[in-house]
């Protein structure tokens, strides 16, 4: 059957032709959602004196009323763009939802959506406010190594600067504790001060130095120009320990720690890398306690491999996750040599 022709009254189309006249027909058109040529045609007929749009069936203070109604009408259809933009980008990754405004719009910077008008951060934290796009709030990670005052200890050579100019020059390492239903897992990683990507990953039920040795040698295997690298971490027992020290020597890895007496600060891009997983991941989405150990290791995995390298908006990064400002960084070398 087909559909039939939408009608419009008279103070339709006065109020039309008046935001036709202050906008143009084409911008009119598609903000009202009337054929540019049904505009074009009531132009006309206004320009010939066919429409009095001076006469129209309300006095001068309802006219103005609608004319604002209208103008309401077409900047919905524009947020409604911009909403749905933003939907699909929610909707793209269940870490998503963690959104910010400030992630969102640069989320919305770097794809580009077709045919979407990218405004200010203000207007996006607006929209996102008004269709409840709200990011979760973050909790404060608490360290769980502990230092051994008796052992030999490394030089700080971060010394709380954790950029790099390049990958695999600057590293950091830490672990996290994570309560599950049959114990309690405990995750290592190794994080590039480049991008922060992650490039080792180790999960276990103990935080023995064996857990920080697996670490390293699944970040070599991924990246065996890791070699000659600084690896920086705190001074627990961990990484004070023999095994340790002789994991880095035979991977040819520089150790880095903590100064003496140093605080949270001096291992901070990890305690970053941490509160993250537990705010997007974790924290108000699931009971890690309804879960088990190895449940919490594929999605631990899947959140630090596929997501935050390969997709998660990193703000550190200019936008850009990890895995592609690195691969940036190595077309730039090819396209300079």
């Amino acid at each position: 059957m087909a559909r039939s022709q939408r009608k419009y009254d008279h103070e339709y189309k006065v109020q039309a032709v008046k935001l036709a006249r202050k906008i143009g027909g084409a911008k009119a058109a598609k903000e009202l959602g009337v054929p540019e040529g049904t505009i074009h045609t009531w132009l006309k007929v206004a320009s010939s004196g066919g429409m009095d749009i001076g006469e129209g069936s309300h006095t001068p203070e309802s006219a103005m009323s609608l004319a604002e109604e209208l103008a309401m009408l077409s900047k919905k259809v524009k947020d409604q763009d911009l909403a749905d933009a933003m939907r699909e980008i929610n909707a793209e990754d269940t870490c998503n939802d963690t959104y910010g405004r400030i992630r969102m719009y640069q989320a919305l910077q770097l794809k580009q959506p077709e045919g979407v008008h990218i405004p200010s951060e203000r207007t996006v934290y607006r929209v996102m406010e008004e269709i409840g796009l709200s990011h979760r709030p973050k909790r404060k990670p608490n360290g769980i190594t502990k230092a051994d005052k008796e052992a030999r200890k490394s030089d700080d050579l971060v010394k709380r600067d954790f950029t790099a100019d390049q990958p695999l020059t600057k590293c950091v390492t830490d672990i996290t504790e994570i309560k599950a239903k049959d114990g309690k897992l405990y995750v290592s990683g190794i994080f590039d001060c480049f991008d922060s990507a992650v490039l080792g990953l180790a999960m276990e039920t103990n935080m023995k130095a064996t857990l920080c040795q697996h670490t390293v040698e699944n970040a070599y295997m991924a990246y065996p120009e890791i070699r000659g690298t600084i690896l920086h971490s705190d001074r627990g027992t961990q990484y004070t320990s023999e095994l340790y020290r002789t994991t880095l020597a035979k991977y040819g890895i520089v150790q880095s720690m903590n100064s003496a007496g140093g605080r949270c600060h001096d291992n901070a891009k990890c305690e970053s890398m941490w509160a993250r997983l537990k705010s997007e991941l974790l924290h108000d989405r699931v009971n890690t306690e309804d879960l088990t150990v190895e449940e919490l290791k594929v999605m631990i995995w899947r959140y630090f491999i596929s997501y935050w390298n390969n997709r998660r908006i990193c703000t550190a990064n200019v936008v850009l996750p990890p895995m592609i400002k690195r691969q940036r960084y190595y077309d730039s070398l090819q396209l300079a040599a």
